[in-house]
């Protein structure tokens, strides 16, 4: 009985082994020219990926983003040799194929909106509509730029707030970049018998005399409209983002100093009332 069973078990070894044999005869030359392949191309992609990230690197390219794409193109160079290498054994690579596009577009759809704001990341670094320290407002927030980053950016206001934008808000919303500075607008009424020519000027020597306001922009200082009961003189002037409420405070105070000094008048608002005796009721 336990001869029988030995010589079965050994039966089994034999044609387990012969099987092996012939497998290694009839597709070891594949094997090895898969394995060939793939090793070459493992170099390979490592060499290739070197030489794209100098080349963007020489190129200014932002080296975060050029990290990202050399990398990238490592990635798809070893998903190509490993095709090869498949395909060099006989296996069909239609399904992984098939598989890897289902899964793709299920990524995509949960993930749209992080792709969305990093493909604008990428806009963003090629593009470069803006850079570190230039002053931003978008989508009803405005900062100075602190960081750009793949997926978001990163403002910071007067007040030390940090803004955190998705990158997609920066493509896709009307962005206004006023650089290191941002334009204040005010105006303030005058009466109809004070000197307006005297008034502008009194405001334009004093903001052109102001230490916060910027001298490359030159301030402008004008009649914007009349009102019923006064003349009002507008003016616009650049400050610095970080001193923006601090520099326009101020200014309105030595507004009101300095048409206080030269006897400009701001009137009140006026209104004449005529009251009706019995004899002017009309009948």
């Amino acid at each position: 009985m336990d001869t029988e069973l030995i010589n079965k078990e050994l039966e089994e070894v034999s044609q387990f082994y012969n099987i092996v044999i012939e497998f290694f005869t009839n597709y070891s030359f594949q094997i090895i020219g898969a394995l060939i392949i793939f090793t070459i191309g493992i170099f390979a992609s490592k060499f290739i990926q070197k030489i794209v990230l100098k080349v963007l690197l020489k190129n200014n390219i932002d080296e975060t983003l050029s990290g990202f794409i050399a990398s990238f193109v490592r990635f798809l160079v070893v998903m190509m040799v490993a095709i090869l290498a498949l395909g060099k054994l006989g296996i069909s690579i239609a399904p992984f194929i098939a598989a890897i596009g289902a899964l793709s577009l299920t990524a995509g759809l949960a993930l749209q909106g992080s792709v969305a704001n990093f493909a604008a990341g990428i806009i963003l670094v090629i593009t470069k509509p803006f850079k570190i320290g230039d002053t931003l407002t978008v989508h009803e927030v405005y900062g100075e730029v602190e960081a750009i980053k793949l997926s978001y950016s990163v403002l910071r206001n007067e007040d030390g707030e940090e803004i955190t934008i998705p990158n997609k808000y920066m493509i896709g919303d009307v962005l206004v970049n006023s650089f290191s500075y941002r334009v204040v607008e005010g105006s303030v009424g005058i009466a109809y018998d004070s000197d307006a020519t005297k008034a502008i000027s009194a405001i334009k020597d004093m903001l052109i005399k102001h230490e916060n306001i910027s001298s490359e922009n030159e301030a402008i200082v004008g009649i914007e409209k009349f009102n019923d009961s006064s003349i009002d003189v507008a003016y616009r002037y650049w400050v610095p983002t970080k001193s923006f409420f601090k520099t326009q405070y101020d200014v309105n105070l030595q507004i009101l100093d300095v048409l206080n000094k030269t006897n400009i008048t701001i009137p009140f608002p006026q209104r004449e009332i005529k009251i009706l005796g019995e004899t002017d009721v009309p009948k």
